[in-house]
């Protein structure tokens, strides 16, 4: 199979599972805890920047036309322009930032060091997706950033970080797997 072929067929099969990950949720408030981030993490580590970021673009995609992969099972262009939009759209940061380091160092680095480059490549990437969501969230909302911070920030720190640490245990064995199958994806910054 012709590399761009492979990486297509892959690079739809994480979005799928970006899909079917998604809109399992607990609503705590106004931002609901989901697997999205998890999926997402997950899909960047292993498609890499370019790849990773076109994986999460077509669940944004496939949610803003009206397929219900967003948290809840919802779905639809009023999620984006929602008070939780700007998550969503966060989604994109987070894949791209976790992926460049997945490329750009993970890849290219031997031992115990490549887990820590993958963990601060998540840690970077969520703390824009906090930024970006926690932003829109005040703008759309009309929250004081206090309340915000206490809403959408502050209760999600520790079960992200649970993630991030599945996601730096789990991507690398499976990256290496699908590498001695044959089956090299990523490398590629977008």
């Amino acid at each position: 199979m012709k590399t761009s072929t492979r990486n297509l067929v892959i690079c739809a099969l994480c979005a799928a599972v970006i899909c079917v990950l998604s809109p399992l949720s607990l609503p705590i408030g106004p931002v609901p805890i989901s697997l999205a981030t998890f999926a997402v993490m997950l899909s960047a580590a292993l498609l890499g920047a370019k790849w990773g970021t076109i994986a999460t673009a077509i669940y944004i995609l496939l949610g803003a036309i009206g397929v219900p992969v967003f948290a809840g099972w919802t779905a639809g262009i009023g999620c984006i322009a929602g008070q939780t939009g700007g998550y969503i759209i966060g989604y994109l940061p987070l894949a791209f930032i976790t992926g460049l380091f997945m490329d750009k160092l993970v890849r290219r680095t031997a031992g115990k060091a490549k887990y820590a480059f993958l963990m601060v490549g998540m840690i970077l990437g969520t703390v824009v997706l906090y930024l970006i969501g926690t932003a829109w969230f005040v703008a759309i909302s009309g929250a004081a950033l206090a309340d915000a911070m206490g809403w959408c920030v502050i209760p999600f720190i520790p079960g992200d970080l649970i993630k991030m640490i599945i996601v730096t245990i789990v991507a690398p064995k499976v990256s290496e797997a699908l590498e001695h199958a044959g089956l090299r994806i990523g490398g590629e910054a977008a």
